[in-house]
């Protein structure tokens, strides 16, 4: 199983049980060591992972850090972990900064078992900088963010290549928050740069300045918007196909009829983000029994179908988002009725993980996947 695929299993294990976690003891146990096992270190060898090494820090003697990853018995990770959801900020790293100083460690992790936060010695050597140039969310990430987890991976793991990307990495981080900053709520100074040459030679008042935040702010969206769109038709338009509403719906609402072909009509089918995200959480949710491949994502006008084996008849579930304020799962109940269930947010879906599970089931033949 690729390393993605480990994580992707992982989070819906976290995702359903991380309110049962309330302690660090608790919250190491079940997140962090999985978490270092998947990237491939043994941690049941302390020659390996040392859990609580002990240092002598100045006058701090016995200070701790709760995991170092060795190689050739010297610590190359340090990790400090808090209880699962606990904040996660500079402070509550004292440790790790006082334990990096004096060991030969190039990074550190900061973690509550959901967010790893990686930190190095970019701004001063040997002195951990106070802002990480890298961090992994276990239950929001990209493939693109796996990819750089892979370099701390046992296999892969090289010191320089680390380093050389970690300063890129870091002001890369930098810089897309400030575009998300500025996406939200659009600086003055930013507004006066890009409407510079279209006001020609009127005056920036404020109630142009009001004017052109708005426009701003619309025709992020709309770039962004476009964007996703175009990679999405791209990626998913040999599954993007409408198909009828086979099943009744239980929820008193008649079943939605197949529509009429519109003659000259442009296609109304969108693939939205939130679609693409969900159809991966049921990926992962049902990794365990089917290969990811043979779930399939059909997109129709009302709803978001998920397949097993690209076939009509064996609905997983739907996806009812077109509402993006009002998001809703629909999963089957053994009679093959639809249920409908409200999602605060996407993850959500991970809450109903063994209904999925079940359904996907009884489309197995006895002899299994």
């Amino acid at each position: 199983m690729d390393v993605i695929d480990q994580l992707r299993l992982l989070a819906s294990r976290i995702s359903t049980t991380k309110s049962m976690i309330q302690t660090e003891e608790a919250t190491k146990n079940a997140m962090v060591m999985p978490f270092i096992q998947i990237l491939g270190y043994n941690v049941f060898d302390p020659l390996e992972v040392t859990p609580e090494l002990v240092a002598d820090v100045g006058s701090k003697k016995g200070e701790k850090v709760d995991y170092a990853i060795l190689r050739d018995g010297k610590p190359i990770i340090l990790f400090e972990c808090k209880k699962a959801g606990a904040e996660l900020n500079i402070n509550h790293a004292g440790q790790l900064f006082r334990y990096f100083h004096v060991t030969e460690a190039r990074f550190g992790v900061l973690t509550n078992g959901l967010v790893y936060r990686f930190f190095t010695d970019l701004e001063q050597p040997n002195k951990m900088d106070e802002k990480p140039f890298f961090e992994f969310n276990i239950l929001d990430f990209k493939e693109r963010d796996v990819e750089e987890l892979k370099k701390f991976a046992k296999a892969a793991f090289d010191l320089d290549t680390i380093l050389t990307t970690a300063n890129e990495l870091k002001y890369t981080r930098a810089i897309q928050t400030r575009l998300s900053e500025w996406m939200a709520a659009p600086s003055e100074d930013f507004v006066r740069l890009v409407s510079s040459d279209l006001l020609g030679s009127r005056r920036f008042t404020p109630a142009v300045k009001d004017q052109f935040t708005l426009i701003t702010k619309r025709a992020f969206e709309q770039l962004i918007g476009e964007r996703i769109n175009e990679r999405l038709k791209g990626a998913m338009a040999p599954e993007s196909i409408s198909v009828p509403d086979p099943v009744p719906a239980s929820t008193g609402q008649e079943a939605t009829a197949p529509a009429a072909p519109a003659s000259n009509a442009e296609p109304a089918i969108v693939t939205s983000p939130e679609e693409v995200e969900g159809f991966h959480i049921v990926r992962a949710i049902l990794r365990t029994l089917v290969a990811s491949k043979r779930i399939v994502m059909r997109d129709a006008q009302s709803y978001c179908a998920i397949l097993l084996d690209d076939n009509n008849r064996k609905p997983i579930c739907r996806l009812r988002f077109n509402n993006t304020q009002k998001l809703r799962l629909g999963v089957f109940s053994e009679s093959k009725e639809e249920v409908l269930h409200s999602l605060e947010t996407v993850d959500d879906i991970y809450l109903y993980a063994e209904q999925l599970k079940a359904t996907a089931a009884t489309y197995l033949t006895p002899a299994g996947d």
